[in-house]
């Protein structure tokens, strides 16, 4: 059984390197938002907790959600992703079995 990978052109060798440096970059612009995201919220907690007062939930969940459809972005649809590439090839074939109009 060989398990070497398969030759590529030139081309495609090009290509998929500009997507693994494309989908490395944004998984770390990810992590980097994450680690923004608790350093900061860790502090507006204290801040909060230091006054008496519970406001602190608001930018936590806020900006929760904000990083959570980042994570969405860069985790499940970004190009490349077997899921985004399951869902394309789904459409494609919608699309060939439709006829003329698939609209």
């Amino acid at each position: 059984m060989n398990t070497a990978a398969p030759r590529l052109s030139p081309a495609e060798e090009a290509r998929l390197d500009h997507l693994a440096h494309r989908r490395a970059k944004a998984k770390l612009g990810w992590y980097l938002h994450a680690a923004v995201y608790v350093v900061v919220n860790l502090g507006l907690i204290a801040l909060s907790v230091a006054n008496g007062r519970h406001w602190a939930i608001f930018p936590l969940l806020g900006w929760g959600l904000g990083l959570f459809f980042h994570g969405l972005a860069v985790w499940v649809f970004a190009p490349g992703n077997p899921m985004l590439g399951r869902m394309v090839e789904r459409e494609r074939a919608r699309l060939r079995t439709a006829g003329t109009d698939p609209w």
